[in-house]
Order: C-alpha cells, then sequence, then structure tokens
C-alpha cells in the first residue's frame, strides 16, 4: 500500500491552508497514495495558542471537516486529517482532535489528543493544556487497500511520541504521527522517536510534520518521514510544503515480525 506523509508550513489563514491542503492531497493521490496524513494544526496556525478557540468546530460541521470529507470523497484516498480544534463542553478548551475519512467521505475515527505539550527554555515556552482538553482514549482503526490487505492503523499526534506505552495500547501495523514539532525539539529528537516507535511495535510509522518559518514567527522542525518496521527511513523530506511518499510492504512486515517476534515475548 501507498502512503503519503503531507508536509506544510500552515499560515494564519484558513482558506489558504486548505487550499495547499487539497492541492498537496491531489499530489498524493496522482502518486498513488491510498492513505494520505496531514500534520498537526493543517488548517490554522493562529497569532496565538488562544486563537484555536475562534476556529474550533462543531463535531460534524465546519469548513475543516468539510473539506477533508470532500478530499476524501472526490479523490477516493483515506484522509488521516492531521489535527483539527474541536468545541467541547469546555468553552476555554477545544479538543485537539484527529479525524479520519474514507474513501466514500466518512468519518471513520476520531483521536483526541491524550498528552498535552509543556515545554520552556528560558526563551521559548509552550502549555497547550491552557486551551486544549486532553483525550482519555486511545483509537485504532481498521483499513483494507485495493489488494485487499488488512491493515490496523493506530493514531497518535505530535507529543504523544514520548508516551510508548501508548502505542503498545494501540498494537498497530502502522502508527501515523500528525505533529508540529518545534525546531529545536525537532533536531534534537523527533527522528530517533519515530524510529524507536517504529523498531519496538515492529511497524510502520508515517510521520507528517509542519515544517518551515510561520506566519506567526515560530519555526518547526518539519522532516516527514515513513520509516519501516526495522526502523529504516524508507522516505523523508526535510521543510517546505511537499509529500513523501512510500509504500508499506505487509510481506516484508511479517518477515520482520517472524524473525524478530519481540511482541510475542512481552512480559509486562
Amino acid at each position: 500500500m501507498k502512503v503519503a506523509a503531507i508536509q506544510m508550513v500552515s499560515g494564519t489563514s484558513l482558506e489558504r491552508n486548505l487550499a495547499q491542503a487539497r492541492n498537496l492531497l491531489d499530489q498524493a493521490r496522482h502518486a498513488g497514495a491510498e492513505l494520505a496524513v496531514l500534520p498537526e494544526y493543517f488548517g490554522f496556525m493562529g497569532e496565538r495558542d488562544a486563537d484555536k478557540l475562534l476556529i474550533a468546530e462543531t463535531p460534524g460541521r465546519g469548513k475543516m471537516q468539510d473539506a477533508l470529507a470532500d478530499a476524501a470523497r472526490e479523490l477516493g484516498l483515506w484522509i488521516v486529517g492531521g489535527t483539527v480544534p474541536l468545541a467541547t463542553d469546555d468553552p476555554r478548551r477545544a479538543a485537539n482532535a484527529t479525524l479520519v475519512y474514507d474513501p466514500s467521505g466518512r468519518c471513520v475515527a476520531r483521536y483526541d489528543k491524550i498528552h498535552l505539550f509543556r515545554f520552556h527554555d528560558g526563551q521559548r515556552a509552550y502549555d497547550e493544556a491552557a486551551v486544549l482538553k486532553p483525550g482519555e482514549q486511545p483509537v485504532a482503526f481498521a483499513l483494507t487497500d485495493r489488494a485487499g490487505v488488512a491493515w490496523r492503523v493506530g493514531l497518535s499526534v505530535c507529543y504523544d511520541l514520548r508516551f510508548p506505552e501508548l502505542y503498545r495500547l494501540l498494537a498497530a501495523d502502522v502508527l501515523v504521527v500528525p505533529a508540529a514539532f518545534t525546531y529545536v525539539t525537532g533536531q534534537a529528537h523527533w527522528e530517533v522517536l519515530l524510529r524507536a516507535r517504529a523498531i519496538e511495535n515492529l511497524a510502520f510509522v508515517v510521520a507528517s510534520a509542519q515544517g518551515g518559518q510561520h506566519e506567526n514567527g515560530r519555526q518547526t522542525w518539519g522532516q516527514s518521514m515513513v520509516i519501516d518496521p526495522w526502523g529504516v527511513v524508507l522516505a523523508q523530506q526535510a521543510t517546505g510544503p511537499g509529500v513523501v511518499v512510500a509504500e508499506l510492504d505487509r510481506q516484508r512486515q511479517l518477515e520482520v515480525r517472524h524473525r524478530l517476534p519481540a511482541l510475542e515475548h512481552r512480559r509486562l
């Protein structure tokens, strides 16, 4: 199955971001992808964290959700919609939600980011919990590709990457990681954490990132990539908008899991 990790440098205009996302999804489809993954906050990177609350959509309604559903249906793609801010029962906080659409345009899964990022190094400070409500449940969905191969796809977002217990619970064949890693933390840890999650779970990893200098002054690390169950980076893009396409070979995964049955050896 061909997959596409889509990299963006989203700005403050929802309309421009949605247009760019659609263009990149078109490219993914023309490259033969069956599954495309958009980055975290693909639709909007505001001037302030609280701006997420201004565009938070009601679940099932809104421009971002409509755009994802339309693209999935019109392109015949499975789309993991990065993240979309969704309204919650707390008007001060939104959910940072990953929504999955099947090729008919139907939303088949929702995952609310569980682990919320906080970081302070004396120069930069982030605290997602100030405006986001954490999720509580791991989520995976089933996908059957055109060849009839069934895949279990586990959902995670950005900072989740630092919590390996989540990925154990997902028990997936493919792990997706939409992200907007900061330049500082991405440079230090992004690739090594992604490769570790692939190796320890003997799973493919599809990581779609924000990558570049944003209108709001923020700089994100980029380096969107697809990794195989042995930890080999199959395809990668450093910075800027683009589409990273790679083939997921299920037979390769089965062979790796047979040669090194580490998942069967767990005792804790």
